[in-house]
């Protein structure tokens, strides 16, 4: 039965590593800045009572949810990029889609520090400012 369960769990991760492109850095940077987000977002909801997706600021499961389903349309999204970036024989959609969520992903971690009462440096502040605006 474990020998079962292990071959399962390794196709199904080399089948989602040979979709998204491989596992280089630029994956497991978004990765990492995925899972911060969503338990800062899961901190600032469930121990500051200070999230901005709910009335209450309080944890919700369904937001849970959302969250978790937009992470995985994110990883969907990368995959996508790299089937273009095969079929039109280019090698940077993949890279440009990464680069997008890694910034909207570090944006949204320092927001939910700010939530947290952490102090952010006003040069960050003004930085991500600038990065929001590029990205709207």
């Amino acid at each position: 039965m474990k020998n079962w369960i292990c071959t399962v769990i390794g196709i199904i991760g080399s089948t989602i590593t040979t979709i998204i492109g491989g596992w280089d850095m630029g994956v497991m940077t978004l990765i990492v800045c995925m899972t911060t987000d969503y338990i800062f977002g899961l901190i600032v909801a469930g121990v500051f009572h200070t999230s901005k997706k709910t009335e209450h600021g309080r944890l919700s499961s369904n937001i849970c949810w959302k969250g978790l389903f937009r992470k995985v349309c994110t990883l969907m999204l990368v995959g996508v990029g790299s089937m273009l970036d095969r079929y039109l024989n280019v090698d940077f959609l993949r890279d440009a889609i990464i680069i997008g969520f890694i910034a909207n992903e570090f944006i949204s971690i320092i927001e939910n520090l700010g939530l947290m009462g952490v102090p952010i440096p006003k040069k960050l502040k003004n930085a991500i400012e600038i990065l929001k605006n590029k990205t709207d």
